[in-house]
């Protein structure tokens, strides 16, 4: 049995909702990633029977939270700002730096790598853009050149 797969049931059996009680699907499918790293497609079956829901309400849940992974991910997630605030701030820069030193682009984990890179459209940080958020680390103001020693402290 591999590893994922005993993750997901042990994830499983502790977010079986008593007979009288509605499943929590977004905790349950929260768990499932914070165990596993990610929720994959092919488990949405097990994932509904598990719950007593529909397959459908599992992919509707799933379809709707862009937080919810359905793919593996880095180690380290670097979300960068696109909002116009940051755009206004040169943000592009950041992410071509970015680029250059993860050798990924948005949405990209090769296999082994320890960074993934997303895109988000508003941090709320926009008097001190561009804004970065590595992991739960958020870095206002970034220029290009602090692009390599940030990095390095998730390496």
């Amino acid at each position: 049995m591999s590893e994922p797969v005993f993750a997901l049931g042990t994830v499983l059996n502790q977010h079986r909702p008593a007979p009288s009680h509605r499943p929590n699907i977004l905790r349950t499918l929260l768990a499932v990633q914070d165990a596993v790293g990610y929720v994959a497609l092919e488990q949405v079956g097990d994932i509904a029977r598990a719950l007593g829901v529909t397959e459908a309400d599992v992919a509707g849940v799933i379809s709707y939270y862009p937080d919810l992974r359905t793919k593996p991910v880095g180690r380290h997630i670097i979300r960068i700002c696109m909002g116009e605030s940051c755009v206004a701030n040169h943000c592009d820069r950041i992410l071509h730096e970015l680029r250059q030193q993860v050798r990924i682009d948005i949405g990209e984990t090769k296999p082994g790598n320890r960074f993934s890179i997303e895109q988000v459209f508003c941090m709320g940080n926009c008097p001190v853009g561009p804004t970065l958020l590595i992991d739960d680390d958020l870095y206002a103001r970034v220029i290009p050149l602090q692009v390599a020693s940030l990095l390095d402290r998730y390496r």
